[in-house]
């Protein structure tokens, strides 16, 4: 495998200025994923204010900031150019302190941690389907973009969950162990 070969594929298809107008299944793509990205980062603004660890509230104010807000906007301009009509977007979160909220009427900050990485592996796979799916390369580079932004925060935010003592992992797989059907 060539990386100049596929650098050339990828950009190749630019050079020609006549885009094809989008087909139903990338607005379907698009569309989703703006809606899942609102909602997330609604989500991770309502984490923000009952998160105790700083560590934590760090990472959050770094997804919503540098990945979340930003593929929210680049999406609806992206959409906004095609004529495609955008979902009624819902209001942000207030930033607030409500960390005296009862622990057993929140989340805890391990929650908070989970959630947040569960939201980043959909995120990179809905990235996947919808550059997989793309007919058009610039739908597909942006697609592209986005699982790029959020692989690289998955990084940060997998070491924290390591250093906190957070991170889940099944256990490990010893062949002959019980329930293996030996």
């Amino acid at each position: 495998m060539n990386f100049l070969e596929i650098l050339k594929d990828m950009i190749d298809p630019f050079m020609d200025d006549k885009k094809p107008p989008l087909n139903v299944g990338e607005v379907m793509n698009l569309w989703f994923y703006l809606t899942a990205t609102e909602q997330t980062m609604r989500g991770e603004q309502v984490s923000f204010n009952i998160v105790q660890d700083p560590q934590l509230r760090d990472r959050i104010e770094d997804v919503i900031n540098n990945v979340h807000r930003p593929i929210l906007h680049e999406l609806q301009e992206f959409l906004n150019k095609e004529g495609v009509p955008l979902p009624k977007p819902t209001p942000e979160k207030a930033v607030g302190d409500f960390r005296t909220i009862p622990d057993n009427a929140k989340l805890s900050d391990a929650e908070v941690a989970h959630l947040l990485s569960f939201n980043i592996v959909l995120g990179i796979n809905y990235a996947c389907r919808g550059l997989t799916e793309s007919v058009r390369p610039d739908v597909a580079a942006l697609f592209a973009k986005f699982q790029m932004k959020k692989l690289a925060f998955s990084v940060t935010l997998k070491k924290l969950l390591q250093e906190k003592g957070w991170l889940l992992a099944p256990p490990d797989f010893k062949p002959g162990s019980a329930g293996s059907g030996s």
